[in-house]
């Protein structure tokens, strides 16, 4: 099974830029869409022969994940059943036969770290409702967390040490699912520097490589052994992420 995840940047300016297209020339099985921002799907899906399903935010023009799935979910759990992270469309899963597919997308905590607190919260409490699922399978979480983990993670860790997204208490978030058993699977196969999913628009950074690994798939300890591959595919343009893979048997 083929699994991707990107942060597009806004489904409609997605599309404009090749997303149905690129949808038809590959055989993802799962697709994680954040930052959807739309209150309904496209029409352009329809023709995919996806199973599809959206979480909105309730703010137009925010947030929001969307997830397509070949096969037709055993079930689809909007959110995680707290309101105040819910109303921005946040966390969108899926059941399959074998696990909870999890689509995240983690709040910014802001330049200035004014939502520090909430995206600690919710980093919090989605583990909470990860380890529910967990109790009767194995859980797949994948999306945009927001967060670069390590010094290896981003291009510049000391003129960013305590931004947005590299605080400690961040890391600490990343850390916590480490401990608690997940797998970072990127690093599973690569363990070099210079691998980034999110490049600044500004000084021409993507073309220098001056980026942040902040979108990632983690898998609870006990698929660590069917991971077969996970990647970046950071050739891929259209928005200001690109994807990342997750192969597994």
């Amino acid at each position: 099974m083929e699994l991707l995840s990107w942060n597009i940047n806004g489904v409609q300016s997605a599309i404009g830029k090749g997303l149905i297209k690129f949808i038809k020339s590959n055989n993802y099985d799962i697709i994680f869409f954040q930052e959807f921002r739309k209150q309904q799907v496209p029409p352009e899906f329809d023709v995919l022969g996806y199973h599809y399903a959206a979480f909105p935010s309730e703010r137009p023009g925010y947030s929001g994940v969307m997830t397509l799935s070949k096969s037709k979910p055993l079930r689809t759990i909007k959110g995680i059943g707290i309101g105040d992270f819910d109303s921005e469309g946040r966390v969108l899963t899926v059941e399959t036969s074998g696990f909870y597919a999890v689509n995240a997308y983690f709040p910014n905590s802001r330049r200035d770290l004014s939502r520090l607190g909430y995206k600690l919260s919710f980093c919090t409490a989605i583990k909470k409702f990860l380890a529910e699922l967990e109790k009767t399978k194995p859980v797949i979480i994948g999306g945009d967390f927001n967060i670069a983990h390590k010094d290896i993670d981003i291009a510049r860790p000391k003129q960013n040490t305590g931004n947005a997204g590299f605080t400690p208490k961040e890391r600490g978030c990343m850390d916590s699912f480490i401990e608690s058993g997940y797998v970072d699977t990127f690093r599973l196969f690569d363990q070099n520097p210079g691998n980034y999913t999110w490049w600044s628009n500004m000084y021409n950074s993507r073309e220098k490589n001056i980026g942040w690994r902040v979108d990632y798939f983690l898998v609870s300890s006990g698929l660590k052994s069917k991971v077969k591959s996970a990647g970046i595919l950071a050739a891929i343009k259209g928005s200001d992420h690109a994807p990342v893979t997750l192969g597994i048997l």
